[in-house]
C-alpha cells in the first residue's frame, strides 16, 4: 500500500435515532482526534446550530447588500450622470444634472445591487457541496446522519467511534458495515 492510498479521504455515514446519540458521537470523534472539519451533521429537522456540539459556522452573509447597495449606487449615479452628459438637454435653465429628479433612479439602483448580491451571497454562503456525498433515505424519514472524512488508516477509528455511540447503521460508500459485520458473526 502506497503513501498516496492512505492519504485518500473516506467517507463514512453513522445513522442515528436520538440526537443525544448523534452528539455523542461528535464527543467520540473528538475525542478520537478528529478535527471539526472532519465531520458533518445531516438532518430532515431543523436543529439549533450547535446542538450537537459541532462548531459555529461564521459567515458574512450581512456584507453583500452593503457591497451590493454600494455598488448598485455608483452604477445608477454613474449612468444618470453619464447620460445627461453625453446628451445634454437644457431645459428653461435647469441644471443638466438635478438631483431631485434622480433620486429615484438612484434608490432603485441601489435596492437592485443589494437584492442581486443578496441572492449572490446566499448562493455563496451557503457552501454547496463541491460533490454528492454518502446520503441515506432514511435520514428524511427522521434519522440523523453523521458524515465523516477519514484517511484510510483512521477508517476503523471513526467506525468504532460511530458505532459505540449507538448508531443504528454505518455506511460507506461499499454499503452497510453494520449490517455486513452482524452478518458476519
Amino acid at each position: 500500500m502506497s503513501a498516496k492510498d492512505t492519504s485518500r479521504k473516506h467517507e463514512l455515514l453513522g445513522l442515528f435515532d436520538e440526537p443525544d446519540q448523534a452528539a455523542d458521537a461528535v464527543s467520540r470523534l473528538r475525542a478520537t482526534g478528529f478535527g471539526d472539519t472532519d465531520f458533518e451533521i445531516i438532518s430532515s429537522t431543523p436543529y439549533p446550530e450547535g446542538a450537537f456540539g459541532e462548531r459555529h459556522t461564521k459567515h458574512r452573509l450581512f456584507a453583500f447588500p452593503f457591497a451590493g447597495a454600494a455598488c448598485g449606487l455608483a452604477i445608477a449615479i454613474a449612468w444618470h450622470i453619464g447620460a445627461q452628459i453625453a446628451l445634454p438637454i437644457v431645459t428653461g435653465g435647469k441644471p443638466i444634472v438635478a438631483v431631485p429628479a434622480i433620486i429615484q433612479v438612484l434608490y432603485e439602483g441601489t435596492m437592485l445591487g443589494a437584492v442581486l448580491f443578496t441572492v449572490i451571497g446566499v448562493l455563496f454562503e451557503s457552501r454547496l457541496p463541491d460533490g454528492i456525498g454518502l446520503y441515506d433515505d432514511r435520514i428524511a424519514d427522521g434519522l440523523i446522519g453523521v458524515s465523516v472524512m477519514a484517511r484510510e488508516r483512521r477508517f476503523p477509528d471513526a467506525q468504532i467511534a460511530l458505532e459505540e455511540a449507538g448508531a443504528t447503521d454505518v455506511l460507506s460508500k461499499d454499503g452497510s458495515l453494520t449490517s455486513s459485520a452482524a452478518a458476519s458473526t
